[in-house]
């Protein structure tokens, strides 16, 4: 049987305030608040709401057929619980069929795998404890912010006793080979790397709605049509994409739901197909090989690297400053101000960084369509006047405690 493996990404940022970081008292306040409630909110109602409710509907009418599984970052996750309660219980309602995985990520949802590898240990610790503490079971399959895979993360947490990874099916990663297949990272042992299968990820992803596709209108039978081709002895199709695909990114109007409603029938009409989350497939099947990464491999962009986050001296800078203030940071916090370590983890969210991207042609336009700036110049300036506010903030409480103690 061919598993068809859905999972949705969600998530939501801590965007920054714009010019002034002192609220009507003269605290500090880097965060836009009353902005990130209504963009929560307004994708609540929207997507989350809605989309949940199908699949649980898709659940009942299969007799749990269908399986799907989700990442929340941990932005997400507080946002969710502080102005969306709803939402909250419909993915605990989710969780409690049995038939949705929840997977694990860095809680802040960042990129410091590499430049500030003891503080991604701790906010994967965090977000695997906060999964385990809402859903009732602890995450055994890891998905890295933006999909980043390679050698030294699979490592690492298969180190933490995950059991699966799921990444990009890059071309520049597996050459001649396919993502349709389970494998091993190089150097692990335990460990199973499940493949996002892009072709497919990124008709429902970005060209459901597009006019000017060859294949549009994409209905569900010919979808379904299209997945009943791969080869036979295929062991999974990963299908990987943001959750806000429906009803935010695609509208309703586009018919996504419509879509999503009849996919699993046409799916399940082929009886050599079925649906199974991440781990049950990283159970069922064995590796057909090791697979080398030597280098970070993303779902982002056409060049699927680090570069739309790191691919300018901008982002480069701001990212060298950013890692250079964790130290302080923690020391402020060990020194009673935890709200300024918690305020510099919202800022080691790699959006903060991605809107600073200069790209251009299409992947430029899905930058600008993310970002709440006029442009890349104007974040990198937002973002390193917040961060500079956060630094003197921290060396006040610093400088406070050692002035007590010299006295």
């Amino acid at each position: 049987m061919v598993d068809v493996v859905f999972y949705f990404q969600v998530h939501q940022p801590y965007r920054l305030k714009h010019l002034s970081f002192r609220d009507e008292n003269g605290d500090p306040e880097w965060f836009d608040d009353a902005e990130n409630q209504r963009i929560f909110e307004r994708v609540a109602e929207r997507c989350y709401l809605p989309m949940n409710a199908v699949l649980r509907e898709l659940i009942d009418t299969t007799d749990g057929r269908f399986k799907c599984s989700f990442s929340i970052s941990g932005t997400a996750l507080e946002q969710m619980k502080a102005w969306s309660a709803e939402t909250v219980d419909s993915f605990v309602d989710l969780a409690e069929t049995g038939c949705v995985e929840f997977l694990s990520e860095t809680s802040m949802h960042s990129l410091l795998f590499d430049i500030d590898p003891d503080e991604f240990e701790r906010q994967v610790r965090d977000h695997r404890a906060a999964i385990a503490d809402l859903f009732g079971r602890e995450p055994t399959t890891f998905r890295n912010t933006e999909c980043v895979i390679d050698e030294s993360i699979a490592r690492r947490i298969e180190d933490m006793g995950f059991l699966a990874l799921v990444g990009e099916g890059a071309d520049q990663l597996l050459g001649m080979r396919s993502p349709l297949y389970v494998y091993r990272p190089h150097g692990c042992w335990r460990l199973r790397l499940l493949l996002r299968c892009y072709p497919f990820s990124d008709d429902i992803g970005f060209r459901f709605s597009n006019r000017k596709w060859p294949e549009y209108p994409l209905y569900a039978d010919k979808f379904a049509g299209w997945l009943h081709e791969v080869p036979e002895r295929s062991q999974f199709i990963g299908l990987y994409m943001d959750y806000e695909t429906f009803g935010e990114h695609q509208w309703t109007e586009t018919g996504i739901f419509e879509f999503m409603r009849h996919l699993p029938e046409h799916v399940l009409a082929d009886e050599r197909f079925g649906f199974a989350t991440p781990t049950e497939v990283v159970r069922k099947y064995e590796p057909i090989g090791d697979l080398s990464i030597p280098r970070p491999i993303s779902w982002a962009d056409e060049e699927r690297d680090l570069t739309a986050w790191r691919g300018n001296p901008m982002q480069r800078f701001a990212t060298q400053k950013l890692v250079e203030l964790g130290p302080p940071a923690r020391l402020a916090a060990a020194m009673g101000a935890p709200e300024l370590l918690a305020a510099w983890r919202k800022m080691t969210t790699s959006d903060h960084t991605y809107y600073m991207s200069t790209k251009f042609s299409s992947d430029g336009d899905v930058h600008e369509y993310f970002s709440p700036y006029p442009g890349p110049r104007e974040a990198f300036l937002n973002f390193m006047d917040a961060l500079d506010d956060l630094a003197g903030c921290i060396d006040e409480v610093i400088h406070a405690e050692r002035s007590e103690v010299t006295e």
